[in-house]
């Protein structure tokens, strides 16, 4: 059965055998053309390389800044704590918890509260950050908002 399959017709090319003379349309110069680097045999360029005019990545203006000191936070909002269903509100809500509801991604960022949407039964949350309005409607409804560092 094995010895029977055959490949599509079409799918597979002869190599190109250059240098073969001139019967062979890359014969001579072997599809390279007359004089030039490119013609030569090691010849390589950089990527980039416009042959020594000034590159465009050169040209071009530098814009703006990165902050390698800044911190990227993982969000949630208090509207989504709410809303979920697979959060245990009894227990304490921290980063692990959270992972496993899947309202973060991953551990890598720390994790910031805000204070969009509102609460009603109070929870004991865990983060590295929360904002003030965050702060305030989770004191209101009787929770507690600790920091973790």
């Amino acid at each position: 059965m094995l010895h029977t399959l055959e490949s599509a017709p079409g799918s597979q090319k002869n190599r190109k055998r250059i240098g073969r003379g001139p019967g062979s349309t890359l014969g001579k110069t072997s599809g390279r053309g007359h004089k030039g680097q490119k013609s030569r045999s090691g010849s390589k360029f950089r990527i980039g390389f416009e042959g020594g005019q000034m590159p465009l990545h050169r040209r071009l203006p530098k814009r703006g800044f990165n902050n390698i000191f800044r911190v990227e936070f993982s969000i949630v909002n208090l509207v989504d704590i709410e809303a979920s269903k697979k959060l245990d509100k009894g227990q304490v809500i921290n980063m692990e918890s959270l992972i496993d509801c899947g309202l973060v991604k991953s551990d890598r960022s720390p994790i910031k509260i805000l204070g969009n949407g509102d609460i009603s039964s109070p929870m004991k949350i865990e983060a590295n950050k929360f904002s003030a309005a965050a702060e305030k409607k989770i004191a209101d409804a009787g929770g507690t908002a600790t920091l973790i560092k």
